[in-house]
């Protein structure tokens, strides 16, 4: 099951789940803005013109929709209805395509070496038994020599409370991650405290963590 879980303790059905975020998702507003994330523009020199991208659970499309703008083929998807037509907006103002889907994690076709970038922002909806299941998935999806972006909070913002599910063990630790891409190669693991302003879903100091992975 997936449940996204950012802001309010986890539903206790996909259901309840899907209600809540239609109506997060149901405002004129980008909750979460319409620029892409800080730390996955940051990466704009490792991405390839031409080459496919996969964002995962991308809501309103603003991660998507800039990867489209990098020139990269770009397939997306949420769980969320609302979210995916947003998301179509979006690209349209921007005069991007983008491979927009409504599925859930476990439903999505993680076909086998596929894509040479996986883009995984503030997927902390999953649960720790989801998680386990999920990054093999997303190790299996990836070409030789692919990518994996990742930005989540640490455990640490719990204290700040700005964004992100209030479950501990959504939450990401140095050793959690290190230990859950042992086979890539970690570019980068970097753990900081900053200062986001995405929407009114993600703003204020926060407790980050931006990861870079090469499948081997």
């Amino acid at each position: 099951m997936t449940q996204r879980s950012d802001v309010g303790p986890a539903p206790r059905t996909l259901e309840q789940a899907l209600r809540r975020w239609e109506e997060r998702f149901s405002a004129d507003e980008y909750l979460f803005g319409e620029r892409p994330n800080a730390y996955l523009a940051s990466k704009a020199a490792l991405l390839a013109h031409g080459s496919r991208a996969l964002a995962i659970a991308d809501g309103e499309g603003r991660n998507s929709v800039w990867l489209a703008e990098q020139g990269l083929h770009v397939d997306a998807f949420d769980f969320s209805p609302m979210a995916v037509a947003k998301a179509e907006r979006l690209a349209a103002r921007h005069g991007v395509r983008a491979g927009f889907n409504v599925s859930e994690t476990s439903a999505w076709n993680w076909a086998q070496s596929t894509y040479d970038l996986v883009v995984a922002i503030f997927i902390q909806f999953a649960s720790p038994a989801e998680r386990e299941r999920l990054f093999p998935l997303i190790k299996q999806t990836l070409k030789p020599g692919g990518l994996l972006i990742l930005q989540g909070y640490r455990r640490e913002q719990l204290n700040y409370a700005t964004g992100g599910p209030p479950e501990a063990d959504h939450l990401y630790t140095e050793a959690m991650i290190r230990e859950i891409l042992a086979d890539m190669v970690v570019l980068e693991l970097r753990c900081y405290d900053e200062i986001v302003d995405e929407g009114r879903g993600h703003a204020g100091m926060s407790a980050l963590m931006g990861v870079v992975a090469r499948k081997r």
